[in-house]
């Protein structure tokens, strides 16, 4: 199945800007009159026919729409991207395909990597979404300081991944399931013991994600995969 994405859709019709309707006329050949099945990234699936069909533009006259359920519980996750881009990117691909929320990049004490490109990172989202045909499109936050995340997000379940000793207990056994829940990853050196004090003192709870020491990115999707799993 070939699935598109586009957030403008009203009045029956939806319209796929330049970069969609590229690859539905270059790519797969439509033409008018071929069905064609959307989402909007909030949740909706559609089903319409193909009304015009330009390598700018298309339009398409929706014939049915369908809200799909909303996720067992939400997921955000806080995470230093990574000194190599593609490792990152890789993450937030991944993470799409299992399912998350929310995904902030953190800027913390012994980060690497002080840019992005949210452009880029925005296209990564959208092609898995459609990949792994979901109709959610995760939101990408604008980077910001651990230091001051810390202090927010009181309406989450809040956790902070890192490792540590004494060992903290296993995500899975603190995670309360069907709850919104905010895991933070550190980056390549882990968080520094400054930044994982304040965050205790600041009411997180420490967590593991398992006996391995794992990459950032790998941490990421596991901590994503556990919280999906337990809420199945």
């Amino acid at each position: 199945m070939n699935l598109f994405f586009t957030a403008d859709i009203q009045n029956g019709e939806a319209r796929l800007h330049e970069e969609e309707a590229r690859h539905c006329v270059q790519v797969l050949r439509m033409q008018p009159g071929d069905p064609i099945t959307l989402v909007d990234g909030k949740g909706a699936w559609y089903e319409g026919m193909l009304t015009e069909a330009t390598k700018k533009a298309c339009r398409v006259a929706i014939q049915q729409q369908r809200q799909l359920a909303p996720p067992p519980a939400r997921v955000h996750i806080g995470i230093a991207p990574t000194k190599s881009i593609e490792r990152f990117e890789w993450f937030l691909e991944k993470a799409t395909e299992i399912g998350v929320d929310v995904i902030t990049p953190l800027w913390c004490e012994r980060s690497e990597r002080r840019q992005i490109r949210a452009d880029r990172l925005e296209k990564i989202l959208v092609a898995a979404m459609k990949q792994s045909l979901k109709a959610i499109l995760p939101q990408l936050r604008e980077p910001v300081f651990l230091k001051d995340f810390i202090v927010q997000n009181a309406d989450y379940q809040r956790f902070i991944a890192c490792l540590n000793v004494p060992a903290y207990p296993h995500l899975k056994q603190v995670y309360q399931v069907g709850e919104p829940a905010l895991v933070l990853i550190g980056p390549e050196g882990d968080f520094s013991p400054t930044e994982i004090r304040h965050a205790l003192e600041q009411g997180w709870q420490g967590v593991s994600l398992g006996a391995s020491r794992l990459r950032t990115e790998t941490a990421g999707v596991v901590a994503c995969h556990i919280l999906q799993l337990l809420s199945e």
